[in-house]
């Protein structure tokens, strides 16, 4: 069960099989599992029963692989005009 709070107009929404909407011009919209709004960051999520994990986008080697590509130098080309 979803819980979000619409930092514009201060209704508190929860989720539940209807659409329901705080009505104010940012227009949060909760149906279910999804929130919707016109500015997201007006938004404050209060409770979800889903557990989120952080896991990390990049592997080990991935990331070393990044650093030595990044130590990389441009080498600039001459060309001869005739």
């Amino acid at each position: 069960m979803l819980s979000v709070r619409c930092k514009v107009c201060n209704v508190e929404l929860q989720s539940s099989n209807k659409i329901k909407s705080c009505g104010c011009p940012n227009m949060t919209t909760i149906n279910g599992e999804t929130i919707t709004a016109k500015d997201l960051s007006k938004v404050l999520l209060l409770n979800s029963n889903k557990n989120l994990k952080k896991q990390p986008i990049l592997s080990n080697e991935d990331l070393k692989y990044q650093e030595e590509r990044r130590k990389r130098r441009v080498r600039k080309i001459n060309y001869e005009e005739r």
